[in-house]
C-alpha cells in the first residue's frame, strides 16, 4: 500500500462514474488518463525520475494543462519560452500525404534530476491504452516510432543554427490489456538509450544520450495476479481495477490509492448522487460528519462551561447541520455528471461515431443523444461560419 494516499478530486470522482461499468478501452473511459491522480500513480510506477518522491510531489510535477486530448498542431512546431516552463505538447504530429497519428494522452511533467533555480527541464510523456497486445505487429516498434517523433517534434525546422542541446526526454508508456502470452501476463518492459561500449578515454554523459525510453505494461487476465516485485505491484493493481469493468471490490481497489474523505466539497455531495459516487460520497461524509460533531462537541462543552449557553450550542449545531445538508444537495454532482457526459458525446460525434454507439456509452436514451447531436453539428456549423467570416 502506498506510504501516502492521493487526495481525490471531484474531476477523477466524475471520470470514474462516468466510466462504471464499460470495458476500460472505450473513448470515456480514456477520460481517466487526463486526470492528473491516474497519471501519478502510473508515473511512480514506471518513471525512474519520479521512483523516490511521493504521490502529492509528483502531482506536482504535473503540468495540468499541458495535458492534451484533440490538439492538432502541425509537425515541428514549438511553444515560445518552452524552455523555462511546461507547456502542452503536440497531441497529433502529421506530415504532407501521411496518416493522422494520434497520441492518446500526451502532457509534460518537470525532471526533477535536472530541473533547479531558475531552470526547468521538462519530460515528454505519451500515455498509450491497447485493447490488444498482438494488433498485428509488435507493439514495441510502434512504441519506438512514436518516441522518435516525439524527440523530433521538440525542434522546429532544423539549420545550421539548430540548437539540439535543448531536447529533452521522452517517455512512451504502453498499457496493453488482452491477447498476453500466458507467460508474459502481468509484467512490464522498459527499455531505454544505454552506453554499452567505449573504446579509449571516454566518459559519454548520459543526459546527452538518454533521452528515450519505452514502457510496454502487460496485463491479460480479469483476475488479478500478484506480481513479485512490490515496487510496481501497486501500480498494477490500481491499472487492472480501472482498465476491466469494475468489480465489487472496484472502491477497494481505488481507495488504496485515492483518498475523497479529506473532500469537503465531495461529502456534502452525499444525498445527490447514486452508484460508485454514492459509495465514495457516503464514506466521505460519515467520516467528516463523525470528525465535524466530535470538534462540535468540544468547542460546545467548552463554550458551555463558559457562558451556560449549552441549549444554544445544541440549538447552533442542528441549524448548521440542516443548513450544510441542503446545501449540499443543491450542489450536488448532477450537473457536472450531465457536463461531463455532454463533452464524452461532443468528442464521439467529432470522431464520426453513431448515434447508438455515443448513447451506449453515455448510458442516455437515444432521444436525449439526437439532442446533443444536433447541438454539437450546430456548434459546428457556426464555428465553420465564423472561421469563413
Amino acid at each position: 500500500m502506498p506510504e501516502e494516499n492521493l487526495s481525490g478530486s471531484i474531476d477523477v470522482l466524475h471520470s470514474l462514474r462516468v466510466t462504471e461499468g464499460m470495458e476500460g478501452l472505450d473513448c470515456a473511459s480514456k477520460e481517466l488518463y487526463k486526470n492528473k491522480e491516474v497519471l501519478t500513480i502510473i508515473l511512480k510506477g514506471v518513471v525512474r525520475e519520479f521512483r523516490d518522491y511521493s504521490y502529492p510531489e509528483i502531482m506536482e510535477f504535473i503540468e495540468g494543462d499541458s495535458i492534451t486530448d484533440c490538439e492538432h498542431v502541425s509537425p515541428g512546431h514549438r511553444h515560445a519560452g518552452a524552455a523555462t516552463r511546461i507547456i502542452g505538447d503536440d497531441k497529433e504530429f502529421v506530415v504532407l500525404d501521411e496518416k493522422l497519428s494520434v497520441f492518446d494522452t500526451k502532457f509534460r511533467a518537470v525532471n526533477p534530476e535536472l530541473s533547479g533555480g531558475k531552470i526547468t527541464v521538462n519530460l515528454h510523456i505519451d500515455l498509450e491504452m491497447q485493447l490488444t497486445y498482438r494488433p498485428g505487429y509488435p507493439v514495441e516498434k510502434r512504441g519506438l516510432y512514436y518516441l522518435a517523433r516525439e524527440l523530433a517534434s521538440q525542434l522546429s525546422v532544423v539549420t545550421s543554427e539548430t540548437d539540439y542541446g535543448c531536447l529533452e526526454k521522452c517517455y512512451s508508456i504502453w498499457i496493453c490489456r488482452d491477447d498476453v502470452p500466458e507467460e508474459e501476463k502481468f509484467s512490464i518492459s522498459l527499455m531505454e538509450m544505454n552506453n554499452t561500449k567505449n573504446y579509449g578515454n571516454c566518459r559519454p554523459n548520459r543526459a546527452d544520450y538518454d533521452l528515450l525510453t519505452l514502457v510496454v505494461i502487460r496485463l491479460g487476465d480479469s483476475v488479478f495476479r500478484e506480481m513479485e516485485e512490490k515496487e510496481v505491484n501497486g501500480m498494477m493493481e490500481f491499472l487492472h481495477a480501472i482498465m476491466y469493468p469494475h468489480t465489487e471490490e472496484f472502491l477497494t481497489k481505488i481507495k488504496k490509492y485515492i483518498d475523497f474523505s479529506e473532500n469537503e466539497e465531495l461529502w456534502k455531495e452525499v444525498d445527490s448522487v447514486t452508484g460508485l459516487g454514492m459509495s465514495i460520497g457516503r464514506e466521505c461524509y460519515e467520516k467528516g460528519h463523525s470528525a465535524g460533531l466530535e470538534e462540535g462537541r468540544k468547542s460546545g462543552l467548552e463554550e458551555g462551561r463558559k457562558s451556560g449557553l449549552e441549549e444554544g450550542r445544541r440549538s447552533g449545531l442542528e441549524e448548521g447541520r440542516r443548513s450544510g445538508l441542503e446545501e449540499g444537495r443543491r450542489s450536488g454532482l448532477k450537473e457536472g455528471l450531465e457536463e461531463e457526459k455532454k463533452e464524452v458525446a461532443f468528442r464521439m460525434f467529432s470522431m464520426n461515431q453513431t448515434p447508438e454507439m455515443v448513447s451506449n456509452t453515455i448510458k442516455k436514451p437515444m432521444e436525449y443523444t439526437l439532442e446533443l447531436q444536433k447541438k454539437y453539428l450546430q456548434t459546428v456549423n457556426e464555428n465553420s461560419a465564423y472561421t469563413t467570416e
